[in-house]
């Protein structure tokens, strides 16, 4: 499995895989967010969590379709259904790639666009917590969502259609656990949601989704 990581993170460095696009993309959509309602300080930073959460869902959602896309067409999924790696395995692998290339770059951009929206060191903080709970669900239920869609030509809009409504649950409770805790109120609630989220869609949607490829790749 450690080879079929570095394997996937070199493809993703060298042909994108969605890596700088989806960087660029949430970049964009934080830094355009204050010129539709002005330059107010204060409504900036209470609606930053909320929008951060939004463009790094996004984000995540950019990069999607390429988790398997590539491996499908060259016939690497094939060889890769026969080896001695269980499906299972190389669906963690992937997810885990995609969240690598994805998600920890997103929050390692966090700090610097919550400084723009007029976040406290607080706030940024709790909001740097709540996507290091949540973004590893965003990852793993993409996969799934992007093994369902697998061979299928321009399944991107598809696969949006699929994932977003399963992305609901995360992006409620981690947008609010930013907005709580920025606040100064209690949020171990809803990161304790936010976590068990997280860890429920890693316990099944590996088994899932093993199950749709091996579907599709007969």
């Amino acid at each position: 499995m450690i080879t079929l990581i570095l394997r996937d993170l070199r493809i993703a460095v060298r042909a994108g895989g969605g890596f700088g696009l989806s960087l660029a993309f949430f970049f964009i959509i934080v830094i355009f967010f204050p010129f539709s309602i002005g330059p107010n300080l204060d409504l900036l930073s209470k609606v930053a969590p909320g929008t951060l959460w939004v463009g790094a869902l996004l984000a995540c959602l950019l990069s999607l379709e390429r988790i398997f896309a590539l491996d499908f067409e060259d016939g690497t999924l094939d060889l890769l259904a026969t080896s001695p790696i269980p499906l299972e395995g190389v669906v963690i692998a992937k997810a885990f790639v995609h969240w690598l290339t994805t998600g920890l770059p997103l929050i390692l951009l966090t700090p610097f666009l919550g400084v723009l929206l007029g976040l406290q060191t607080s706030g940024i903080i709790f909001l740097i917590t709540s996507l290091i709970f949540g973004t590893p669900a965003l990852s793993i239920i993409g996969t799934f969502g992007a093994a369902l869609t697998v061979g299928i030509k321009r399944g991107g809009l598809l696969l949006s259609i699929l994932v977003l409504p399963l992305y609901i649950p995360t992006l409620i409770f981690g947008a609010e656990a930013a907005r709580r805790g920025s606040e100064g109120f209690e949020m171990q609630t809803s990161i304790l949601l936010l976590l068990g989220v997280t860890l429920l869609s890693w316990a099944i949607l590996p088994f899932a989704a093993a199950s749709v490829l091996r579907i599709n790749l007969r």
